[in-house]
């Protein structure tokens, strides 16, 4: 392994990279959120939508983790590249041909199947996020990975910043069209720079190159034993995806309601540029990992979700654009921390050959929870919890206190969400999976379980 310190300048200009990919993916995920309920004004529509994008993640996150393994990590981030552009293009054609800027409705075959196209491209780009997942442990030395990972989060940060901005502006005032337009110019900006980048890595090949194929069938499924059979062969470290995978249920509320709920209070400029100034609570975050690090990892992602599923308790108990503000502000700020966490845990315990494969079943399983509840919470929103609080026994059960509406009803499933999630983590935090995978970490060497693997 090179020093750490040469490898810094190569890094932060993979991070640059990283960034720019990430506002322009980001831009069409939120650009085409913010244009779905515009369009047809529709909670179950925008549900569908954030639910095709988590279930896409569900399915290829393995995949996606043995593309990272058994290719350079340039040559994957390229690639995402390459494919992102060729999907974005493909939905610049059917949004122009078909006039879909008039669409009203969301009974248009065309309409849906712009929106994979869309949602292709942007979950393509998880193959750059568990590549420099894994670059990490290639390019820097284990005392250095949280503070590292803080600087990932900061990128994140700073690119949800940019493109709440960017969206906000770009639909209030232009149009679908122009942020189509620039996620495209940006994704050739990545690519050029890409290009010129010099990682310095090195990848065992095998002399057989079918032998370590992963579009060959066989070795995928494979892989995915192997990968089960690492991962069980680390301490209570399938709970600890287990405890994610349950958390993430917040991840699927948020998703489903959050951008319905801000307009219901706002207009899209002005949660736009709200969701953009409370961005930098997440780059703040990241700034104090990068400075300080994450103490004990595990530790700290269990005081972390115990804060977020209060304040998900807290801030939707009035219709007040204040208190919005202040749980995302929280939300936002402690985000990075779980992330760093659970990265800096996976980097020291799991062999780095086989990370990414690790780090994409991590992704695949964590993600099962998200695509259940986006499609089951906006139909049920729509459909139960509106309803009890517009015109239903919620309006005389509650209402006097609580206030009546859309907004209500969406108000009282964040409620729920976070007694529910408040008391599956003090449960975990209690039980003895904690314990033993704070040994499994403190007692870890990665390195001594190389020779158990011996392929790519």
């Amino acid at each position: 392994m090179t020093t750490t310190t040469n490898n810094k300048p190569t890094f932060n200009h993979i991070l640059f990279n990283n960034l720019v990919a990430s506002i322009a993916n980001s831009l069409i995920w939120f650009a085409l959120t913010f244009w779905v309920i515009l369009q047809t004004n529709s909670v179950l529509a925008v549900s569908v939508v954030a639910g095709v994008y988590a279930l896409a993640n569900l399915f290829t996150g393995i995949f996606f983790g043995s593309i990272v393994d058994h290719n350079l990590k340039q040559k994957v981030m390229l690639g995402s590249s390459l494919v992102s552009l060729v999907f974005y293009i493909l939905a610049a054609g059917l949004f122009f041909g078909f006039n879909l800027a008039n669409i009203t409705s969301i009974d248009h075959s065309v309409l849906w199947i712009f929106i994979i196209f869309l949602m292709f491209g942007v979950v393509t780009g998880n193959l750059r996020s568990i590549g420099i997942s894994t670059l990490v442990s290639i390019l820097f030395e284990e005392s250095e990975h949280g503070k590292i990972n803080g600087q990932i989060g900061t990128m994140m940060g700073i690119s949800f910043a940019v493109t709440s901005f960017l969206s906000g502006i770009v639909m209030g005032y232009l149009g679908f069209d122009w942020a189509l337009g620039l996620a495209i110019f940006l994704t050739i900006l990545t690519i050029l720079h890409l290009l010129i980048i010099k990682i310095p890595e090195t990848l065992k090949i095998s002399e057989n190159p079918e032998k370590t194929s992963v579009f060959n069938p066989n070795n995928f499924w494979q892989d995915i034993k192997k990968t089960i059979a690492v991962i069980t062969g680390i301490n209570s470290l399938f709970a600890l995806i287990f405890f994610t995978t349950l958390n993430n249920f917040i991840g699927g509320v948020f998703m489903a309601l959050m951008d319905a709920y801000g307009l219901s209070l706002v207009s899209v400029e002005i949660w736009g540029l709200l969701l953009g100034i409370l961005s930098f609570s997440f780059i703040l975050g990241g700034i104090l990992i990068a400075k300080y690090g994450v103490g004990k990892p595990l530790k700290t992602i269990f005081i972390v979700n115990t804060i977020t599923w209060t304040t998900c308790i807290i801030f939707p108990i009035q219709p007040s654009i204040i208190l919005l503000v202040f749980g995302f502000f929280v939300w936002m700020l402690l985000t990075p921390f779980v992330e760093a966490s659970e990265q800096t845990i996976l980097q020291k315990v799991v062999p780095q050959q086989r990370q990414g494969r690790v780090f994409g079943f991590a992704q695949s399983v964590e993600s099962m929870a998200t695509p259940i509840t986006t499609f089951f919470i906006g139909p049920i929103t729509q459909s139960f919890f509106i309803p009890f609080m517009t015109t239903g026994a919620g309006v005389d059960l509650i209402g006097g206190w609580f206030g009546v509406g859309s907004g209500r009803g969406m108000a009282l499933v964040f409620i729920l969400a976070g007694i529910f999630g408040l008391i599956s983590t003090l449960a975990f935090w209690l039980s003895k999976h904690y314990k033993i995978l704070t040994r499994e970490y403190e007692d870890s060497v990665p390195d001594k379980n190389d020779d158990k693997i011996n392929d790519n």
